[in-house]
């Protein structure tokens, strides 16, 4: 995978179900970062992003469930100026390696 082809994407849902609600959240950590309480940011691949859309899938009841898939576009292209918050910020995790 070229670094080239990993999009931002920003990703929110309205579930009215606490274990959907609950699933959900755990299957978007995985793959990015909480930003607030119903909503995430993921770097991935176009491939990885259609296994993501269907494990959401799988969780949803599309009756009664909405998510928003928003592509923030290429990670390369990306600057800090993207994102600006009014209070607490929760930026997401730096794309650099991380020394535990």
């Amino acid at each position: 995978m070229s670094r080239d082809d990993v999009r931002r994407t920003l990703i929110a849902y309205d579930l009215p179900d606490d274990r959907r609600r609950t699933k959900l959240a755990k299957i978007l950590g995985k793959y990015g970062d909480r930003l607030q309480f119903s909503v995430f940011v993921v770097d991935v691949s176009p491939a990885r992003l259609l296994r993501l859309r269907d494990e959401i899938t799988e969780v949803l009841s599309l009756n009664d469930d909405s998510v928003l898939f928003c592509d923030i576009g290429r990670v390369t292209d990306l600057n800090e100026d993207r994102f600006s918050f009014l209070g607490q910020s929760r930026e997401p995790t730096p794309d650099e390696p991380m020394i535990f």
